[in-house]
């Protein structure tokens, strides 16, 4: 049997992509799945087609076919039902970049129960928050997170801890799937059925759990197809450096890549090196590459060695500007291709400089099937004033509801359209400039940072009454996490910025703590005692 997995045409010219714009109607299959679209169509087609490409920290090499990944999701699908996971329920991982996390990815929804991506730097009470606020009845985790995992489960009745390592006294990885039957595993799964959570930062308060549906794979297609031209094409290999529980890294390249039939590169990199990630990709061929823009910064940095020439780059997350997007035609022998989207509703922005010219500084226009515009306070669309970019209700690549939120879920919209909490300008043709945050989000290396659980484990500091964490720009980074901290009466300054560092590091996450702690004597608030994180940023 011979498919398509691309939604649109080829696009070859500024009008192949007007039609494109013009004509699409979105699939809209009453039943799908994410394993059957990202596995079994490969797998009982093309079984020995490359799935995986598994690159350890020690240098060693693996690659699983698509049989082969259908095989064991299909064995640990079976093993997860056998302890306890149905349809609907949570099932963390706690997993970086690896063979093991995308077939626990596939098994998950196998079942029609949903995954929960946790990035592996998340400390203790980052763990703990998701896992209770989820009430996620089993995480997986590999074995260097076990203990870290195990400490905060011992206040979770009910969760069962599952390890890809050996050494491990519980469930295993390898005994879920060496004990299950040879028989195949994939629910009927309605489109509309749940299928990923995944937590904001948290703007405004605890991180919120937003639900995505099996549909909203799809809703990534039309950006994929059109930002990377020509994708996928034989020969094709993708990467991102990213942690796969980050949306941009999950959505915007992993699933992605394996729908398409696409070679997908996994490795863990505790610390991005710009020379390590040239040599990965010149020694796998790597040709489709979502970078963040501080990865793409520190690439600029160093000599771009031979080997190195990937057919597109997609980026997001805050604006590239001119010198990188230069930097990349003449260094890499391609265009960076902005995105957008939100963990609320991913990928609905976008350039293909090839196919249209794009104004500077505009990060694109609406891709096929999506409705973008930006409104007033009023919710209606206006163009060439500063407004909120929103999305209209109807698309597959929006979320379901907050868990648990429905007063959350109800505030995101206003009338037809999804606030995005992002402020921008739209010219007269769509393109849509990005004018900055209409919240408190920090955006660092990448990574939107909420400042609400740094604030709350600063706080929790014997010596700390206040705490606001606000971003400080930086030429790398874009921003950079700083605390401004009002001290209890009698407390000491003495080494306590470094020991409240630490504190978010370890409780928290490393990517998150501050780099910078200001002592004040006070913090500006509102008359109604709310900290005025603005006030901070601008100085004041």
């Amino acid at each position: 049997m011979r498919f398509d997995p691309r939604l649109l045409p080829r696009l070859d010219d500024a009008a192949d992509f007007e039609a494109a714009r013009r004509d699409f109607v979105w699939p809209r299959p009453e039943r799908f799945n994410i394993a059957e679209s990202c596995c079994d169509r490969w797998a009982e087609s093309y079984p020995e087609r490359v799935a995986l490409i598994h690159r350890g920290e020690d240098g060693s090499r693996r690659e699983m076919t698509y049989g082969e990944l259908r095989g064991k999701s299909t064995a640990l699908a079976h093993g997860l039902r056998r302890i306890g996971v149905g349809a609907g329920d949570r099932v963390a991982l706690y997993l970086s970049q690896s063979p093991e996390a995308m077939v626990a990815h596939m098994a998950i929804q196998r079942l029609g129960a949903v995954a929960l991506p946790l990035f592996t730097l998340f400390g203790s009470d980052a763990l703990d928050y998701r896992l209770r606020d989820s009430g996620s009845v089993v995480a997986i985790a590999e074995e260097d997170g076990m203990e870290r995992l195990r400490a905060v489960a011992e206040n979770l009745p009910g969760i069962t801890l599952v390890s890809t390592g050996s050494g491990w006294s519980g469930t295993t990885f390898d005994e879920l799937i060496a004990t299950a039957p040879d028989a195949p595993l994939r629910e009927d799964t309605p489109a509309g059925d749940p299928a990923v959570l995944i937590y904001t930062s948290g703007t405004t308060g605890d991180p919120k759990g937003v639900l995505h549906a099996q549909r909203f794979l799809i809703g990534h297609m039309p950006c994929l197809e059109v930002c990377q031209s020509g994708y996928p094409s034989p020969g094709d290999v993708a990467w991102t450096p990213a942690d796969w529980a980050w949306i941009g890294a999950l959505m915007d390249l992993a699933m992605p890549a394996l729908h398409y039939g696409v070679p997908l590169v996994s490795h863990r990199m505790r610390k991005f090196e710009a020379e390590a990630a040239y040599r990965l990709i010149a020694e796998e061929g790597v040709t489709r590459l979502f970078l963040p823009p501080t990865a793409l910064r520190l690439m600029r940095n160093v000599p771009v060695p031979e080997g190195v020439r990937p057919r597109s780059v997609i980026s997001g997350g805050e604006s590239l500007g001119a010198g990188l997007l230069d930097w990349a035609r003449l260094e890499l022998g391609c265009g960076i291709e902005e995105i957008y989207g939100q963990t609320e509703c991913n990928l609905v922005v976008g350039t293909n400089r090839w196919l249209e010219p794009t104004p500077e500084g505009a990060m694109g226009r609406a891709l096929p099937g999506h409705v973008v515009a930006v409104v007033d306070g009023d919710g209606r669309p206006v163009k060439g004033e500063l407004g909120e970019i929103a999305v209209k209700r109807g698309d597959p690549v929006m979320f379901l509801e907050y868990w648990g939120r429905p007063g959350a879920t109800a505030e995101k919209f206003r009338g037809d359209w999804m606030l995005t909490g992002d402020l921008g300008v739209m010219d007269g043709d769509g393109f849509i400039t990005f004018a900055g945050r209409g919240d408190d989000v920090i955006t660092s290396a990448g990574y939107r940072i909420g400042p609400t659980e740094i604030e709350n484990c600063l706080t929790s500091h014997a010596d700390v009454l206040m705490a606001a964490v606000v971003g400080e720009p930086d030429p790398v980074r874009t921003e950079i996490v700083v605390a401004h901290v009002v001290l209890k009466d009698g407390a000491s300054k003495d080494g306590l910025a470094g020991e409240l560092i630490e504190l978010v590091r370890e409780r928290v996450s490393p990517h998150v703590a501050p780099r910078r702690v200001v002592f004040a004597d006070r913090l500006p608030t509102t008359a109604t005692g709310k900290i005025m994180r603005r006030a901070l940023r601008d100085g004041d």
